[in-house]
């Protein structure tokens, strides 16, 4: 089957839906599927070759193709422009997207001409433009005339896409609820990639326990709420990894850290490459995911962090939210704590590292657990919608 990825991204992308998309596309192809994957020009001069950039050799079966550029003020337009067609080739027999205005365009185009569409939601769209301006703090806020289009099209491609993906089985469930049962659906959590012949390790002992935290650095993922757990933790130390250069997050928590007198006791690294991300997790006697209770996390999230923290064999200390309890399970796979509050955080933490036999269980559970995770796990929760869709 020859699948038709499109994602109006530059490419390659230093954000998890960038390493997303590339490992979807990747393990398709693993799994025998010819995939294209059509995304925009990357914005670094000379182009980076993806498959360098996120650590995979080069496939026989997986294709990156670069629209050509257009003017900023015709991103949208250019890109579209050249993914219609592709979308009606004859060499099309499905079309992949997270992005439901390529997925609404196309379906808006009419059904004759084209491949079957299998369209992969993150979040109820109205919801999150409407939350973004308070998650994020620098996002517009949307206007009524935005959300009333968003949620057209959240109906449209709800019902007349061939084949639909959910990233968590909450949302799939808020989608029923609110349009309507549909045929075709998968629940497709995201995934994480494990070394082959990997054997479990222990955290390293130290005097100073280690706290680690990888990620995005947005108020609601919670690094504000692990800073302050800090100062409940005098006999440890915590490692922030993340933040990106053109955002204010990292600066925001630095001086949050220096406010608290903390600054000596955590370390910021910034943004790092994948493979020294996972470096910095087997180094953590204590990984943390400390999103603060939104919406979005209550329902929408399937945190690539978590996946890699599982792998990484290190006791997880992380939010009690109903779209993480459908990954990891408290006291056997990790310690979930009562979301936003800095000292339910550090007596969490304090318990995982007071219990070695506490800490030693969770994180052999979490090493396992993740062989249920891997993206060829992914890749086979989506392979049984494209199967349908072209049946």
């Amino acid at each position: 089957m020859r699948i038709l990825y499109l994602a109006d991204v530059r490419f390659p992308i230093e954000r998890a839906n960038g390493i997303q998309t590339f490992e979807t596309c990747w393990a398709l192809a693993e799994r025998g599927y010819e995939v294209t994957l059509l995304v925009r020009p990357d914005s670094i001069a000379p182009a980076r070759d993806p498959f360098a950039f996120y650590g995979r050799p080069a496939h026989s079966r997986m294709e990156i193709r670069r629209v050509l550029p257009v003017p900023a003020r015709l991103r949208r337009a250019g890109y579209l422009a050249q993914a219609l067609p592709a979308a009606s080739s004859r060499r099309t027999e499905v079309v992949y997207t997270r992005d439901l205005g390529v997925a609404s365009a196309i379906l808006r185009c009419g059904g004759s001409w084209r491949a079957p569409l299998v369209y992969e939601s993150h979040g109820f769209a109205p919801a999150v433009s409407r939350a973004l301006p308070e998650l994020i703090g620098n996002a517009p806020v949307a206007s009524a005339a935005k959300l009333r289009r968003l949620h057209r099209r959240e109906q449209l491609v709800w019902r007349r896409a061939e084949g639909y993906a959910a990233i968590t089985e909450l949302l799939a469930a808020e989608l029923r609820e609110r349009f309507g049962p549909r045929e075709n659906l998968a629940v497709v959590p995201d995934g994480v990639r494990l070394d082959p012949g990997r054997v479990y390790d222990p955290p390293p002992v130290r005097g100073r326990p280690l706290i680690v935290y990888a990620g995005h650095l947005y108020p609601w993922k919670g690094v504000d709420v692990l800073v302050d757990a800090l100062a409940y933790l005098p006999d440890c130390d915590a490692r922030i990894v993340g933040g990106h250069p053109a955002e204010d997050d990292l600066d925001r928590l630095r001086e949050r850290a220096l406010a608290r007198g903390l600054q000596r006791r955590i370390t910021f690294t910034g943004l790092l490459p994948p493979a020294a991300v996972r470096r910095e997790l087997l180094d953590a006697n204590v990984l943390v995911l400390p999103n603060t209770e939104t919406g979005i996390s209550q329902r929408y999230t399937s945190p690539l962090k978590l996946f890699e923290y599982l792998a990484a064999g290190r006791p997880v200390v992380a939010s009690d939210l109903p779209a993480l309890r459908e990954a990891v399970e408290h006291g056997r796979t990790a310690w979930l704590v009562r979301p936003g509050d800095p000292s339910a955080l550090a007596a969490g933490i304090t318990r995982v590292i007071a219990d070695r036999t506490l800490a030693q269980d969770l994180g052999r559970a979490a090493f396992s657990e993740a062989e249920r995770h891997t993206w060829a796990a992914r890749a086979e929760r989506i392979e049984a919608v494209l199967v349908a869709v072209r049946s």
